[in-house]
């Protein structure tokens, strides 16, 4: 079992930038890729991102393309989401997800979840 632990959430005004992050523990040589997804109030939880442990595999869902980043540190076993020109639909939940292949994770197959951190983003 792999243990995620996120950080980094808050309030940002609309336009601007806030990095998530997401430290693995336990049994992280099972986990070959991690993730994020999102669940804004009173909506189902949606898939945001997802990259491989080798840096590759990366999965972005179409509405936050070329504004955020998803990225990992090896050696620190952790997963980073760099949010830039963040919107008030961004608002939401964040969750770090593991599994054991990327594309897993693009098609909503999670193994493992994170307790989630919240983002707000003000208009």
């Amino acid at each position: 079992q792999v243990q995620l632990v996120e950080s980094g959430g808050g309030l940002v005004q609309a336009g601007g930038s806030l990095r998530l992050s997401c430290a693995a523990s336990g049994r992280t040589f099972s986990t070959y890729a991690m993730g994020w997804f999102r669940q804004a109030p009173g909506k189902e939880r949606e898939f945001v991102a997802a990259i491989n442990w080798s840096g590759g595999g990366t999965y972005y869902a179409d509405s936050v393309k070329g504004r955020f980043t998803v990225s990992v540190d090896n050696a620190k076993n952790t997963v980073y989401l760099q949010m830039n020109s963040l919107k008030p639909e961004d608002t939401a939940v964040y969750y770090c997800a593991a599994n054991t292949a990327s594309y897993k994770l693009r098609d909503g197959v999670v193994g493992s979840w994170g307790q989630g951190t919240q983002v707000t983003v003000s208009s």
